[in-house]
């Protein structure tokens, strides 16, 4: 039974899965005539030269057990050579029920090869390799084919034909055992505090160290496992990225570390409760821009890239003024630690300076680098780059040091969207109305545009459609028809992105759009709200109606009221309205779950449901990630005074379940959103108190005491300690459960009472484990105590019931807010008490002569003072 893998079939299908997912890069591509190179010398031809060749073969484990897979590697000594390979290794397998053999081409350059094997049957197996001889005519080879003449890829030319002689190994021994054969044990994924860089030795973390933001497409099954019925590069409305595979999300409100980013809050006194200017709620502000103050761009391997801006001491005609400077900024997403801080203001490379256009990473690009021996897999290690695609300009940062190493022009265009790792789809305006769409490639040093165009196609409009399905190759463009000023009607269009065609064009008299930035385009469909109380779909390959969903719910969110956003993940299409968060599923438009946020006091907003029920309002888009969605509460232009009780919240993408919230309103109130990245279980948010707050798991630590001196047996011990927070943004404060994390965030960060806005809210602890560990190494579990909610200390009574040393050790095993800690300390406990009867000294206290002396002095005192007492009588 076997699992054959032939490595140049295997990395090839892996690199076209990765190159052309999408059906846009089906672009027409160059045809390539191959000749054939021959297994066996051709009569009547004499080479220029002749190789003895070596062949090797290798299989391991050696022995291996029954049902297991043992790995096969088969190379040659001298290599074809490179964008040569050899073709027809020949392979003899023979186990005690019989004889397979088969044939594999060699990997190119090196001319190796590898398959795996299932050993299915117990007993002395024999395993075979036959080289048969290439001979390879002179000329110019491509990957491991002849081709008539160069392409424009990497091909390499042989003015001399060559002939590799057949070798053969012979049978070599495989032993298969009853008795398994143990490989590394399996890492579970972690569920405490880790910290980067993750050791090659913990393999299995891969699926949650991916990086934001993410471009598809996904390649492994376990993406479909992980993210069920969700498109790898879909995206639509007015605002991207609001989905992150690979990574995790907080599990709690817990807040590791927060930085102020602007002067915000209550102005009071004659402004009375107005906030401040930067304040969103006021206007646009923060957030309002492509790189501004309160969350990062980009987050590669637990770095943070986020522009701030700084007042800097200048020297500005012998004096020092201090002078707004922007400067692209490196730092610990777990932590908020600097590492680097760079000026945007960068100098165009081999040119003149930028003095007035910020220049920042917004994407990361993984390039795959081949082994530097010509063999092993292309994808082997990635050249990570950080990169801005805009302005006219391909711009690379390296992370580490975020210095700029490449600038590349990319005229005729001005900017791009960069729809999947490496590639970029660009429009051309060529005048007159006619457009071009080009597909181009961001990988490579090349600094000629035109060098790194993989294909063009006229296209329709002038721009790419924020909702485009690069899933299925379709963009689709909507436009609103209005007569007199006022909207009648709705024009929907559908062109392919892979030839440009446009595919059909509908006006619907009907229906009206609320914003194109609430439609979106996945699974095939474009998906439009209406002004009409419903959200429709249309299949984008020929504009047939998919469905229609049931009607949002009157009076507010029927005519589209709410965030100008839309999202899609795990199969359904999610809508933060004013009365709650609508999911609806793809496929028929039916409605899987509906999100509230009930307003306990009625007067602080005016939002109702159909009930009449009053809800706080949703209106920015929110982040996707690890099964849930972030988002928090807000309106469009907020009133004044600001509505009180808005949360940030995590809901389960699945149920619409709520997962944690917290009383922490973000800092945005219309069109954007300020609910920022998610990577390695961190969270970051703008807020309206001109804060950036990072959730996600901080560190604890432990403390432990006993008696410091030794105590009898059978009595009591008081055993005592702390479990306190320890992350940036609270520490030295109690942990407390996950269930009064977010009263206890509040508290801290916005002085909100503890005990509730009614007083009948009550904080909880943590659970420690109390163990002693005896002098024999008896292990004893003592108990386990919950500390205060409010203190964070715990203490407990023990009775040992042996004498001797313990050492007592307190362990908190960590939960979605913290990491675990413990600590450890020692108490000794003696013989027990002798109970009952009189204790006699072994001395007297004082002697016999001792005693007389002192009798006559106090009858002497007692004389003197009776003397003194008949004199004062007299």
């Amino acid at each position: 039974m076997k699992i054959l893998k032939n490595k140049t079939k295997l990395t090839t299908a892996i690199l076209t899965l990765l190159l052309m997912t999408s059906t846009f890069l089906l672009f027409a591509t160059t045809s390539v005539q191959a000749q054939q190179v021959t297994g066996s010398l051709p009569a009547g031809i004499t080479p220029d030269a002749t190789v003895d060749t070596q062949i090797y073969l290798s299989f391991r484990p050696n022995p291996v057990g029954l049902g297991q897979t043992f790995l096969v590697n088969l190379y040659t000594v001298p290599a074809p050579g490179a964008n040569r390979l050899h073709k027809d290794f020949t392979i003899t397998i023979t186990k005690p029920s019989g004889v397979t053999t088969f044939t594999m081409d060699s990997y190119p350059d090196d001319g190796t090869a590898w398959f795996e094997w299932i050993a299915d049957e117990v007993g002395d197996w024999t395993i075979k390799f036959d080289f048969l001889g290439t001979y390879y005519p002179a000329g110019i080879y491509m990957d491991g084919e002849m081709v008539p003449e160069p392409i424009g890829r990497s091909t390499t030319t042989y003015t001399e034909s060559v002939y590799y002689k057949p070798a053969s190994t012979g049978e070599q021994t495989l032993k298969v055992q009853e008795e398994m054969v143990y490989s590394w044990p399996a890492d579970s994924l972690p569920t405490d505090y880790w910290t980067r860089p993750a050791a090659y030795e913990h393999r299995e973390w891969w699926p949650i160290l991916g990086d934001y933001p993410w471009r598809g497409p996904a390649t492994n099954p376990l993406f479909e496992e992980m993210y069920p019925n969700t498109n790898p590069i879909g995206r639509g409305g007015g605002v991207v990225n609001f989905f992150t595979a690979w990574v995790q999300g907080p599990e709690s409100a817990h807040i590791a570390w927060k930085r102020e980013c602007q002067i915000a809050g209550l102005l009071g006194g004659d402004q009375g409760v107005k906030p401040a200017e930067a304040n969103l709620f006021a206007g646009e502000g923060m957030g309002s821009g492509a790189f501004s103050n309160g969350k990062p761009n980009v987050i590669y391997q637990g770095k943070a890239y986020e522009v701030v801006t700084k007042s800097n001491p200048q020297m500005v005609d012998g004096e020092i003024k201090y002078i707004p400077s922007t400067m692209i900024q490196c730092y610990d997403i777990r932590t908020g630690e600097i590492f680097w801080e760079t000026s945007t203001d960068i100098a165009q490379l081999g040119g003149g300076p930028r003095p007035t256009v910020y220049y920042a990473p917004t994407e990361i690009e993984y390039e795959g680098i081949a082994n530097p021996g010509g063999g092993g897999d292309e994808q082997q290690s990635a050249s990570v780059s950080l990169i801005f695609i805009g302005q006219g300009h391909l711009m690379k940062w390296r992370p580490m040091t975020g210095e700029v190493f490449m600038d590349v022009s990319l005229d005729p265009v001005s900017d791009g969207t960069y729809y999947k790792n490496g590639y970029c789809l660009s429009v051309q305006n060529l005048g007159g109305g006619e457009y071009r769409l080009i597909n181009w490639t961001t990988f490579g040093s090349s600094a000629d545009f035109a060098s790194r165009v993989v294909s063009n196609v006229t296209f329709p409009w002038s721009s790419i459609p924020a909702t485009t399905d690069y899933n299925v190759g379709i963009a689709s463009m909507q436009s609103t028809v209005s007569e007199g000023g006022a909207y009648i009607g709705l024009t929907i269009s559908a062109a392919s992105i892979t030839t440009g065609q446009l595919l059909w064009e509908k006006t619907f008299t009907d229906i009206t759009q609320y914003s194109g930035n609430c439609n979106n385009a996945d699974h095939g469909k474009i998906a439009v709200l209406t002004e009409q109380g419903t959200i429709k779909a249309w299949n984008l390959a020929d504009g047939s109606l998919a469905w229609t969903s049931e009607p949002l719910e009157y009076p507010w969110d029927e005519p589209g009221f709410g965030a100008y956003a839309i999202h899609s993940a795990y199969g359904k299409l999610i809508r933060p309205a004013y009365s709650g968060i609508y999911a609806y599923n793809w496929n028929d438009g039916s409605l899987a779950w509906k999100y509230e946020l009930p307003a306990e006091f009625p007067y602080e907003t005016p939002y109702i449901d159909e009930d009449g029920n009053t809800m706080y309002s949703w209106n920015v888009g929110g982040t996707i990630a690890d099964g849930k969605l972030y988002i928090y509460n807000t309106e469009h232009s907020a009133t004044v005074p600001i509505t009180r009780g808005w949360k940030m919240n995590a809901i389960n993408i699945q149920t619409g379940e709520l997962v944690w919230d917290v009383m922490i309103a973000g800092g945005s109130s219309k069109h954007t959103t300020d609910v920022g990245p998610v990577a390695d279980g961190y969270l970051t948010m703008a807020a309206s108190d001109g804060y950036m707050y990072v959730f996600g798991k901080g560190k604890s630590e432990t403390t432990v005491t006993g008696p410091d001196v030794a105590v009898p047996k059978g009595t009591g011990i008081v055993i005592k300690g702390t479990v306190l927070d320890m992350s940036p943004a609270q520490p030295g404060t109690p942990c407390v459960s996950v269930d009064s994390v977010g009263a206890q965030m509040e508290y801290i960060h916005h002085q909100m009472p503890l005990e509730g806005i009614h007083g009948n809210r009550t904080m909880t602890g943590v659970p420690v484990l109390l163990t002693a560990i005896g002098e024999d190494g008896s292990c004893t579990d003592i108990a386990t105590v919950v500390t205060s909610g409010y203190y964070g200390t715990f203490s407990y009574v023990w009775i040992p019931e042996n004498e001797g040393t313990y050492e007592i050790i307190a362990s908190f095993a960590g939960d979605a807010s913290y990491g675990s800690s413990a600590a450890s300390t020692a108490v000794a406990v003696g013989p027990a008490a002798t109970a009952g009867g009189t204790i006699q000294p072994e001395q007297p206290l004082i002697s016999t002569d001792m005693a007389i002396i002192i009798a006559v002095i106090a009858v002497a005192i007692i004389a003197a003072v009776a003397y003194l007492a008949l004199r004062r009588r007299k």
